[in-house]
């Protein structure tokens, strides 16, 4: 069986990346952008930034901003109308996962029309033509979304998320510009950071998991325990590490999948609009010691890429235990809550369980599960 492998045509790294998205848009022969971006964003200037680059250009846009943190059908179909009737050829998505989902979404339905009811794009769907062309431009440094082929869509009418996995809804330009995250606050920066650790872990240890990808999630990992810290405090060298590190779990996991950790996130999110960085960070140390017997030697290098020293000289149990020991000393160090006691209602966890087991993510665990192990995992956290 073959591996595939789908990156983005063209990346950018560093410090006013974000400068060259006029000399890219020009040299495709773009005329109009549909920029795609959150009311916050807008609201503290963040956008504005990137605005700022097209007006310089002279190169015209218009902004869509009916987009939720956990973006819904409904934003997704208003975004549709609202780009067939700009006359843009071509998307801009700034921000986290939230507004990239949401482009990937219309960019892909704009050109995929038979997928106008979004519920129909759900997993693995038969789109035959690419999306609208997207430039990804991340304002957080967590979901990787600018360099993945998933996205993840909210049901509201039903409580539950859609992920939906397409290499069609790839960008094709990446500007990963660490001055576009300085304004994070910590939280969110916290949160989104451990997001991005879990996406390396799971990357790293998911049924789907080779040497391509296992290269990817180890050095994300190392970037990640390394930078995160400082990130929080907003020192330059944590943002532009962790964004970053981010981007290479994003290179990885989302040609391999992931786990329960997400399969278990991605209901809070639905349910009760969990911030998915939280729910991630919360729940995987307890994943990481439910899956530990099906991941042979994995949790060794995992602690070391997590900076624990003498690893070679512990025995397979030793070192299982301080490579999850060191994700809950990040994870704490960054503020991270220790449980969902806050979160989750005791008469919600049938519901969440089962709609962590029917979860696009969950084949991916190395481990074979049960709704009902969903079920006491969910139950041990609160």
């Amino acid at each position: 069986m073959a591996n595939r492998f789908v990156l983005n045509e063209t990346s950018y790294h560093g410090a006013g990346a974000i400068r060259e998205i006029a000399a890219e848009a020009e040299g495709r022969g773009f005329s109009k952008a549909f920029v795609c971006s959150d009311p916050d964003l807008i609201k503290f200037g963040v956008t504005g930034k990137v605005l700022e680059v097209l007006d310089k250009a002279g190169l015209a846009y218009e902004v869509y901003s009916n987009i939720k943190p956990n973006p819904t059908i409904e934003n997704v179909q208003t975004g549709v109308e609202a780009y067939k009737k700009s006359g843009a050829d071509y998307l801009i998505a700034i921000g986290g996962g939230s507004s990239m989902d949401t482009a990937k979404a219309v960019g892909i339905i704009i050109n995929n029309p038979e997928f106008a009811d979004v519920v129909s794009l759900e997993g693995v769907a038969p789109t035959k033509h690419k999306s609208v062309p997207i430039f990804a431009v991340p304002t957080t440094a967590g979901t990787a979304a600018e360099v993945t082929i998933n996205y993840v869509i909210t049901d509201a009418e039903k409580s539950r998320k859609m992920v939906c996995v397409d290499p069609k809804d790839i960008p094709v330009v990446a500007f990963v510009d660490p001055e576009m995250m300085a304004s994070m606050p910590k939280g969110l920066t916290a949160a989104t950071g451990m997001d991005a650790l879990t996406h390396a872990i799971e990357g790293y240890i998911t049924a789907g998991a080779w040497e391509l990808s296992d290269m990817f999630h180890l050095k994300a990992i190392e970037i990640i325990a390394r930078s995160l810290r400082g990130a929080v405090d907003n020192t330059p060298e944590g943002r532009t590490d962790m964004a970053l590190g981010q981007y290479v779990a994003g290179m990885g996991f989302s040609n391999v999948g992931l786990g329960i950790v997400h399969s278990m996130a991605h209901p809070l999110g639905a349910l009760y609009d969990t911030p998915h960085g939280i729910a991630n960070a919360i729940i995987l140390p307890t994943v990481m010691e439910y899956n530990a017997e099906a991941t042979g030697e994995k949790y060794r290098e995992i602690a070391r890429a997590m900076g624990v020293q003498g690893v070679d000289g512990m025995s397979r149990e030793a070192y299982r235990r301080a490579a999850v020991d060191a994700v809950k000393k990040l994870s704490e160090d960054v503020g991270i809550p220790a449980d969902l006691k806050e979160i989750v209602k005791r008469e919600d966890i049938p519901f969440l369980a089962q709609s962590a087991y029917d979860d696009a993510c969950r084949p991916g665990n190395p481990k074979e599960t049960s709704v009902e192990d969903i079920t006491k995992l969910y139950e041990s956290l609160i």
